[in-house]
């Protein structure tokens, strides 16, 4: 009963911030808004919420799975209010979220236990996407001996309202007659599960890198493809692994998105102090500048004067062209090394690495000419083929390092 009370209460809170101003305010516009170009997601800012109650902004991050449904119910009544013909029987509306959210704004590194059940906002690099494929919501079965019809929801683990459903799809009538599931009233929804990787030039060095699973649904399908950089809202939820019926101690994590926004493939530019811009602006003057930076890279290996200014204008890159006739010429630099064993070219290669903003290191041993680029594998949970991403997707606008390539 204190729970019915305090969804009440939430949901009064909810509806005055989407109706402030009575009836002018800016969400009442995005609403109308959303109903003009049929989508089926409000994006919510923090920053506003947190503007007129902190509390409900707070609890939003802090317990999502008390505020979600009392929000999302808020949202389905206004939107009945301003456009009563728009929702269908069983049409859902959701919620997506951005602005400022702090200390939840986590790599997949630092998704610990504290964060669980709360809402992250998570930044990486796609890696792998399974196929979009439909998940019923509501079965709708007929008896041809009583001629009726009777229904069953159904909700996962994945989902904001209520508990999970038992996964028994009916047969039978309580009186045990046979029924007949009717496809074509049932209602489904698509759903989709993506692999997301932290950025490799966020990730430790000697480490391997960290990744989490994201469920997307409904709208947030096929937003993003292997290689993309995303930033993804959504509630960090611990799911068990059930092995032969029973549920063990240990637990799969994942995250169930409320919205995907694509990040800018540009690296982030390293920061420069004072001090560093007069050593820059001191060293441009010089004759010898090209001399000087090949010097530095790998300074510990002696001579192989050439290959280090090689790999220096590698690291500059080269000027992308576009001829009047249409043809574009890349300003990529590709370098071979070629030599005996021991001649420091793996050095060489670590060095490249360390100075690189983006680089992604594999070897020709470990990856084929398939792998590089893009690979389907196999998912070992629920057997289905996904596109995973290889070392040149991961470092597009980066460098990729490849030791061993004749292997």
């Amino acid at each position: 009963m204190e729970y019915d009370e305090r969804s009440q209460l939430l949901k009064s809170s909810y509806t005055e911030f989407l109706d402030r101003d009575y009836g002018q305010g800016s969400y009442v516009q995005k609403i109308n808004r959303l109903a003009d170009n049929k989508e089926g997601r409000l994006m919510v800012d923090l920053n506003e919420l947190r503007t007129f109650k902190p509390d409900l902004a707070n609890g939003l991050l802090e317990t999502p799975a008390t505020h979600l449904p009392p929000f999302e119910m808020a949202l389905e009544e206004q939107l009945r209010n301003q456009r009563p013909k728009y929702l269908q029987e069983g049409q859902e509306v959701h919620l997506g979220f951005n602005g400022s959210f702090g200390f939840h704004r986590v790599s997949p590194r630092e998704l610990l236990s504290s964060l669980l059940s709360k809402m992250v906002c998570l930044e990486g690099i796609v890696t792998k996407c399974s196929l979009v494929r439909p998940k019923v919501v509501k079965s709708v079965h007929y008896c041809p001996t009583t001629d009726e019809f009777m229904s069953r929801q159904y909700r996962d683990v994945t989902s904001h309202s209520g508990a999970p459903t038992a996964t028994m799809y009916p047969t039978r009538d309580q009186d045990g007659n046979l029924l007949q599931t009717e496809y074509g009233l049932s209602i489904y929804k698509d759903h989709q599960t993506v692999t997301v990787q932290e950025m490799p030039e966020n990730s430790p060095p000697g480490q391997l890198p960290c990744s989490v699973d994201l469920v997307l649904e409904d709208d947030l399908v096929d937003q993003c493809k292997p290689g993309d950089r995303v930033a993804v809202v959504g509630v960090y939820k611990a799911v068990p692994v059930s092995a032969k019926g029973t549920t063990s101690g240990t637990f799969r994590t994942l995250v169930v998105a409320t919205n995907v926004r694509q990040l800018a493939k540009e690296v982030a530019q390293p920061s420069f102090s004072q001090e560093d811009m007069k050593n820059i602006r001191k060293l441009v003057k010089r004759k010898d500048l090209f001399e000087v930076v090949a010097d530095s890279l790998a300074p510990s290996i002696f001579g192989h004067d050439q290959i280090k200014k090689a790999l220096t204008l590698q690291l500059l890159g080269g000027h992308e062209k576009n001829l009047p006739n249409g043809t574009h010429l890349r300003g990529d630099v590709n370098v071979l090394m070629v030599g005996d064993p021991s001649v420091a070219k793996s050095q060489m290669i670590r060095a490249v690495m360390n100075v690189a903003p983006l680089a992604i290191s594999t070897t020709g041993r470990g990856s084929s000419g398939v792998g590089l680029t893009a690979a389907v594998t196999q998912d070992k949970d629920s057997g289905e083929r996904r596109l995973e991403a290889g070392a040149m997707v991961l470092a597009d606008k980066g460098i990729v390092c490849i030791d061993e390539f004749d292997k």
